[in-house]
């Protein structure tokens, strides 16, 4: 019981994670993203990760959950170092 209701907790908080990165490579500009929080998130899901898989007895579907959402704060942070230059080059024209 307890690896489902981890699986749905996972699956609630990743959700939005699809939204999210269609957002950042929609808007093409870092405003309003925090690279702060993505770093924490993406090591929290790196440190859920090692966790099962130390753990003497997982459940292969719940380390799924935690690499997919892994993936997708990974395509975050890309889409923000991409954005992060895109607003460098626009401040720069700007100038």
């Amino acid at each position: 019981m307890s690896e489902i209701l981890e699986i749905i907790m996972v699956v609630s908080f990743g959700a939005s994670w699809p939204l999210n990165v269609m957002k950042s490579y929609r808007a093409r500009t870092t405003k309003g993203k925090s690279l702060a929080f993505l770093v924490l998130i993406f090591f929290g899901y790196i440190c859920g990760i090692i966790s099962k898989l130390t753990a003497e007895h997982f459940k292969w579907y719940v380390l799924f959950f935690y690499v997919l959402n892994l993936i997708m704060v990974g395509t975050d942070l890309v889409l923000y170092w991409r954005n992060y230059q895109l607003d460098k080059k626009a401040e720069a024209a700007a100038k």
